[in-house]
């Protein structure tokens, strides 16, 4: 996978399990994927190692494909996105039909 390839799934990944990490997780995550903070800058911003922010790091991204693989937010996002789109086209109730069942079988999860 291209970086900046990985670097926007993350941060997709990242916009719907965000609150499952920990305040220094969620900022060490934003300085370094979305303000483009460096390793090194990130440490000496909160007096740590190098590599205790690269360990974080690693460990936010590992959780977000573990969260996406068990929960499916983000496929379960761009289907239902996908079932809009194609009922704003066709106007087909079968279409809200799927998108009611998808719902129910959200609750049972």
């Amino acid at each position: 996978m291209e970086q900046l390839e990985k670097a926007e799934l993350l941060n997709e990944l990242f916009s719907a399990y965000k609150l499952l990490f920990t305040e220094k997780q969620i900022e060490y995550f934003e300085m370094y994927y979305m303000l483009d903070f460096s390793f090194q800058e990130i440490a000496d911003e909160f007096g740590i190692s190098r590599n205790a922010v690269y360990d974080q790091l690693k460990k936010v991204e590992e959780n977000l494909f573990i969260y996406e693989k068990k929960l499916n937010l983000i496929k379960r996002r761009k289907q239902r996105l996908a079932l809009i789109e194609s009922y704003k086209e066709s106007n087909d109730s079968k279409v809200l039909e799927e998108l009611k069942r998808m719902d129910e079988l959200w609750k049972t999860i």
